[in-house]
């Protein structure tokens, strides 16, 4: 008897210390994503995917990225979902009479061929619109992006600081 609750409280105690695998939550990974990843269709590519922290009760956040179409024709980023958050729409943002205006596109994105498109801060973004949980620095968010042409493709946004101007250079794991 002595050895087999011995045996239970190794067991649980090396259980307890190991490193569990990335797991899902309302669509954020917990164990942070790799920087610098890159996410492909078979002409389009996408970088540099980003999110900032959010305060608790935050009722948007945006996504920033890059995409670059190495094909032959244009394409369109035309949507985009997630589990984090009941609506995702793409914005634009510009300054009119010194106010920030932000604007639904409702026609999508075109990425040129040969060429690329940056999301960024002050500029067109992926708005989330009433995320479940807080965005936490270090974490990431699954969204999948949809292309005119090339479809659905998941993509895996790094969450950085409240200010952050771009992906984080590292994940603190």
């Amino acid at each position: 008897m002595f050895t087999f609750i011995v045996g239970a409280i190794g067991a649980a105690i090396l259980f307890a210390l190991s490193p569990l695998p990335a797991r899902s939550h309302e669509g954020m990974v917990h164990e942070g994503c790799a920087a610098g990843q890159t996410f492909a269709t078979d002409e389009l590519t996408v970088s540099g995917a980003f999110t900032r922290a959010t305060l608790p009760g935050a009722g948007v956040a945006a996504g920033y990225l890059t995409i670059t179409n190495a094909g032959t024709r244009p394409d369109r980023l035309i949507g985009a979902t997630t589990e984090a958050t009941p609506t995702v729409e793409l914005h634009s943002m510009s300054t009119e009479d010194g106010m920030m205006k932000m604007a639904e596109i409702a026609d999508g994105i075109e990425i040129p061929p040969g060429g690329s498109v940056s999301l960024a801060p002050g500029g067109a973004h992926i708005m989330f619109i009433g995320p479940r949980a807080p965005f936490s620095e270090g974490e990431c968010v699954a969204v999948t992006l949809t292309f005119e042409q090339a479809g659905e493709l998941p993509v895996m946004l790094n969450v950085g600081a409240v200010g952050a101007s771009s992906a984080p250079a590292h994940q603190g794991h």
